[in-house]
């Protein structure tokens, strides 16, 4: 059988019953037959396995988990949220743990190198819950570089503002251009005579705007639901998603499960159109 992120929420909605229940989203009972590798607090949590010769799914999705006990979404610690990554900057370096996984699951990891990245994120209000497993394209809206060099941009412009100087419009892009990477200023510092070290790290908080689970925002995200949301840009788009995700069923042999599911078009506050598939949730009651 392929795996894919399609194949991977499947599953998830052959388990759903387990989502109010489950007290640590990594606690899910996840197939690991579909992963080739799992990590706790280290992008990626998950990793679809790659499939051979399949021009339909080629796997291979990163995906990180973010629980929360309010409809709210976890703040992103030292990775920002993208809808793709660089494999090879990801298994980089000596004794690296998702390298090594990766090859013991039988994966060719370069033979794809550049990784669709899905988030899959629960939120709880009093007795409901909402999951949503989402392409990374809800989060990233403009290039990391773009968000990157732009806040910098505001906090120098504050400085100068404050000590009544200006920079040449030359000589700001030059500082902008240069911290436009995130690995620039993350990487660990050592000072002469400093009896510790010094690592900048980002910490990305979602707004109101991008926030799946809000219910002002998002009310068609229904309480006790289970979403699966993907880019979706034309008619076209439309109906390979669809298809995708039939054939996926078919093949997992839950055909009923595919055919409760409510599937409609969400617009983005900032990003266009995601085709979302939902399907219901068992409520828990009070106290439970």
């Amino acid at each position: 059988m392929a795996y894919s992120i399609y194949h991977f929420f499947a599953d998830l909605c052959r388990k759903k019953e387990k989502f109010p229940l489950t007290n640590k989203l990594e606690s899910f009972p996840f197939d690991e037959q579909m992963l080739s590798c799992i990590n706790t607090g280290k992008f990626p949590d998950l990793a679809i396995k790659l499939n051979r010769g399949d021009s339909q799914f080629t796997g291979g999705e990163l995906v990180e988990l973010k629980d929360s006990k309010i409809y709210g979404i976890a703040s992103f610690n030292s990775t920002i949220p993208t809808g793709e990554k660089n494999i090879e900057k990801l298994t980089a370096g000596q004794e690296n743990i998702i390298r090594t996984q990766m090859q013991a699951a039988g994966n060719d990891i370069l033979s794809l190198p550049i990784r669709q990245v899905f988030y899959l994120i629960r939120g709880r209000k009093q007795s409901n819950v909402k999951v949503c497993l989402t392409h990374g394209k809800f989060f990233e809206t403009v290039p990391v570089s773009t968000l990157i060099s732009e806040s910098f941009a505001q906090a120098l412009e504050e400085c100068l503002n404050e000590l009544g100087e200006t920079l040449s419009a030359a000589m700001k892009q030059k500082l902008l251009d240069l911290f436009s990477e995130q690995q620039t200023f993350s990487k660990t510092r050592n000072v002469d005579d400093a009896s510790v070290r010094l690592r900048f790290r980002i910490m990305t908080e979602v707004k109101a705007g991008a926030n799946i689970l809000n219910p002002n925002q998002y009310p068609q995200i229904r309480d006790n639901t289970l979403n699966f949301g993907v880019p979706c840009h034309s008619d076209t788009d439309q109906n390979r998603l669809h298809s995708q995700m039939k054939t996926v069923f078919k093949e997992m042999n839950c055909t009923r499960l595919f055919s409760q599911m409510e599937i409609f078009i969400l617009q983005h506050y900032f990003n266009g159109n995601f085709l979302i598939f939902q399907t219901n949730l068992p409520a828990l009651t009070e106290g439970a």
